[in-house]
């Protein structure tokens, strides 16, 4: 099919692949990609409903709900699909002691780091845009563990991943690196102490150097006798 002016017109298929890492990329709405094409329609017939219905309901919560079930069906895997990642339950166990007796650390894959120290693969002149146009070369590459001590105020984070929205993060560092909330679990005595060092890394990288990167991080993290972790995938 071709528009007026000769070109080959563009697709529903091509319009809603699009959202993923394409010319509309919305990290936010990339699980487009995964969904079928009356999937896509009817997300963007209710959406629109919804925006319809904000003129005499100012209450976002139905087109936030919308967006949610519609991620939930782009990202589970079809019945009976192969699966791409396998989990064992090592080395987890249970605590050896109470929490409030615990040091606990914080791990997460949200991109965090200190403005005055990013990591190689993060220059810190690259915007979040850029960082989304070379999720490829993310992906190929070994991640950097980035230090960032418990007392670090929310100014001095920097965030930036290109496997999600950063928005919320970018306005609040507690959406996906909660260190503000441990700091206070730990002043009301749930956690016995919070470790000095906090630590975070690009989430979208080499699985396979994440692999062989985790040894030595263990082994940090127990010298900064950390016994046990938070994890924050994200």
């Amino acid at each position: 099919m071709s528009d007026p002016g000769g070109e080959a017109a563009e697709t529903f298929e091509e319009f809603k692949d699009s959202f993923s890492y394409g010319s509309r990329n919305d990290l936010s709405f990339k699980f487009m990609k995964s969904l079928s094409l009356e999937e896509a329609a009817e997300l963007i017939r209710r959406t629109l409903h919804e925006v319809g219905e904000l003129f005499d309901d100012p209450t976002a919560d139905r087109l936030i709900d919308l967006a949610y079930e519609a991620q939930v069906r782009g990202y589970t895997p079809p019945p009976g699909a192969e699966r791409r990642y396998v989990y064992e339950d090592r080395p987890f166990r249970a605590p050896a002691k109470p929490l409030s007796e615990t040091v606990v650390g914080l791990v997460a894959s949200s991109g965090h780091f200190l403005a005055d120290d990013p990591p190689p693969e993060v220059p810190a002149d690259m915007t979040q845009e850029e960082a989304a146009a070379a999720v490829s070369e993310f992906m190929r590459r070994a991640p950097t563990l980035s230090e960032i001590g418990k007392d670090t105020p929310p100014e001095a984070l920097r965030v930036r991943q290109p496997g999600y929205d950063i928005r919320s993060a970018e306005r609040d560092h507690n959406v996906t690196f909660p260190l503000q909330p441990l700091r206070e679990a730990e002043a009301e005595g749930l956690i016995g102490t919070l470790a000095p060092v906090a630590y975070s890394f690009v989430g979208v990288c080499s699985q396979g150097r994440l692999r062989k990167e985790l040894d030595g991080w263990v082994e940090r993290w127990l010298a900064a006798g950390v016994e046990a972790l938070l994890l924050v995938p994200v």
